[in-house]
């Protein structure tokens, strides 16, 4: 009874509270992550070279998410992608080690007491105090707030952090008795020697891929009073370098400059480890300091953790240079260009990013579709063969993009994502598919021009007045669709769709005015089936234009059927859709009819 009461049943709560620290962790870290997913997307756009601002933005991004693994995770695979720099990836890498400790500052707080002899109002900040109020407020907007997913996020916050204290509690009270046993009191002894106590550390921190979470239970274990100094500073030390467990890890596999970005975050952690400890230990080796035997708690801890990293900044900051250089080093390899993914598979740990990114790469494919219908268009006027071959190789790459994308997209909707981004998601899918249809036609009209050029074929003076009116309203729907999406631009989205109607009325006119010039015997039948080809193509092409405008609409209002939506527009006489229609209508006016057919 006694082994089960001071070992086996201490050791289950052990376990039982280290369960509830981690999951609290996790719960926290993926609200905080959620609830940022905005700003996480707007990271790629603030990516700079300037030093200052990079170790800013890591500092930030860690500080919120709560892992620098996670941000770490995010560089290489920027520097994977050709989106950052080795240069910039340093000084964001750096920030991201710094804003890792936020963490501890937030566990500190069990470390809060009052008494009878204290002011009353300071046991308000007691985590007895203000968990249970966190709690409440946690479960009532995860409960019953659940149409309103920001607010959830909000509510796992506080219930990871809620829990997460918990945990630490129950860890600190299994350990009361534990530390009595002559083994337990043995065996931190043993981890006050600085060598085992850093390896400890370390090993502990890259099995659980965490050294927030390893820090935090190292402050859960100080509130039995059992931790001292001597076991805090080697301990912190290693915990700093079995961080990098992630970034090497996401490293296999990645390009040259990917893998040394992964190799700057450990040479960081490493001098650092090698400065504190060298510097530290050395120093005691003449003076013998007094202070390795005291007991330290939660906030000691959090202070000792951020004094580590703000030292290591002052000191390796401005020698960042230096660390790019022992990166380059310990990765080899020459000046030749690596080709670079068009997405990465490290951003599906952050799937916000992962979003952002696979909009920028829609939107390349999106500019090369447009090119390859313009370029077929040109085709014409004047047949090139080296403008027709590059349609067809556009086509071709663009397809590449679709599959690629289509691809990812799945992988991200497999991801447990926030509705807004799994909504956005979703519409990306259709809005690729659009684009890739759009380089479908393009090889559509290049081939008519091909057979118009093969058979001597060409509209008379008079078709090809009717013919340009037509190119003009599909380049300024394609101008429009393209502002729509790359600025998620709604007005430009609602303007698209009475230009579409607009371009439909064309092709009916256009086609009529064919049939008429056919019974007159003013054209003849082989020309009348090119002039058909090319007016469905480019009527086709408006259409993907209404349907990918229609998806932005969707993607910034969340509208349910934006096609139902829009034929509202047009029968309920709506006065903007109206007055836009109406100034399209008189802007592509056909030429007036004259004798000469086509």
């Amino acid at each position: 009874m006694v082994v089960y009461d001071n070992i086996i049943l201490p050791v289950l709560s052990l376990l039982g509270g280290l369960s509830l620290f981690l999951f609290g962790m996790k719960a926290m870290g993926n609200g905080l992550e959620r609830s940022a997913g905005r700003q996480m997307k707007s990271i790629l756009a603030r990516l700079t070279s300037n030093k200052l601002i990079g170790f800013l933005l890591g500092l930030g991004v860690t500080a919120v998410i709560q892992s620098s693994g996670a941000t770490t995770v995010m560089v290489v695979g920027f520097v994977n992608s050709g989106i950052m720099s080795l240069h910039q990836a340093t000084a964001v890498i750096f920030g991201a080690n710094l804003g890792t400790s936020a963490t501890s500052w937030l566990l500190s707080t069990s470390s809060i007491s009052g008494g009878e002899n204290s002011l009353w109002f300071l046991n308000l900040f007691k985590p007895e105090a203000f968990g249970p109020v966190l709690a409440l407020i946690g479960i009532y907007l995860y409960v019953f707030r659940k149409n309103k997913m920001r607010r959830r996020n909000y509510g796992l916050i506080l219930l990871g952090f809620y829990t997460l204290l918990n945990g630490m509690k129950l860890m600190s009270d299994a350990m009361m008795p534990i530390i009595e046993l002559p083994a337990a009191k043995e065996a931190l002894t043993t981890i006050s020697n600085p060598i085992v106590g850093f390896l400890i550390g370390l090993f502990f921190t890259a099995v659980i891929q965490s050294s927030s979470a390893s820090v935090g239970i190292l402050q859960a274990i100080s509130l039995t009073g059992a931790v001292t100094f001597g076991i805090t500073f080697p301990f912190l030390n290693g915990a700093n370098i079995g961080a990098c467990i992630c970034a090497i890890i996401s490293a296999i596999g990645a390009n040259r400059d990917a893998r040394r970005s992964a190799m700057i975050n450990v040479y960081f952690n490493v001098i650092s480890a090698v400065l504190c400890m060298g510097a530290f230990y050395g120093i005691n080796a003449f003076v013998g300091f007094d202070f390795l035997g005291s007991a330290v708690g939660p906030l000691e801890i959090a202070m000792l953790h951020t004094g580590i990293k703000v030292l290591c900044l002052a000191i390796l900051l401005p020698g960042s240079r230096l660390v790019e250089y022992l990166a380059d080093i310990s990765v080899r390899g020459g000046k030749d260009k690596e080709k670079q993914p068009l997405l990465d598979d490290r951003f599906l740990a952050t799937p916000a990013v992962a979003i952002e990114r696979a909009r920028k790469v829609a939107l390349d494919m999106s500019d090369l579709s447009v090119r390859s219908l313009r370029n077929s268009l040109s085709l014409l006027d004047h047949f090139d063969d080296k403008i027709a071959e590059q349609v067809f190789a556009d086509e071709n790459e663009v397809d590449k993009y679709e599959d690629a994308l289509g691809t990812y997209l799945v992988k991200i909707s497999a991801c447990t994502l926030t509705v807004q981004d799994s909504h956005e998601t979703a519409k990306l899918l259709h809005i690729i598919g659009d684009y890739e249809r759009i380089s479908d036609h393009s090889v559509n009209i290049a081939q008519t021009a091909q057979e118009m050029q093969d058979k001597k074929l060409e509209f008379s003076a008079q078709a090809k007045s009717e013919i340009s009116v037509m190119m003009g309203a599909i380049n300024e729907i394609l101008d429009t669709t393209q502002l729509a999406f790359r600025k998620n631009d709604t007005n430009a989205a609602f303007n698209v769709e009475p230009l579409e109607e607009v371009v439909d009325t064309l092709n009916s006119r256009l086609k009529k005015r064919h049939v008429e010039r056919l019974q007159r015997g003013e054209c003849t039948i082989e020309l009348g089936f090119v002039l058909s080809d090319l007016l469905t193509n480019l009527e086709r092409v408006s259409d993907h234009c209404s349907n990918i405008a229609g998806c932005v609409i969707e993607i910034e209002h969340d509208a349910l059927d934006v096609h139902e939506y829009l034929e509202k527009l047009k029968t309920e006489g709506n006065a903007r859709y109206l007055a836009q229609y109406n100034a399209y209508k008189e802007k592509y006016v056909l030429p007036p009819k004259t004798p000469a057919g086509v």
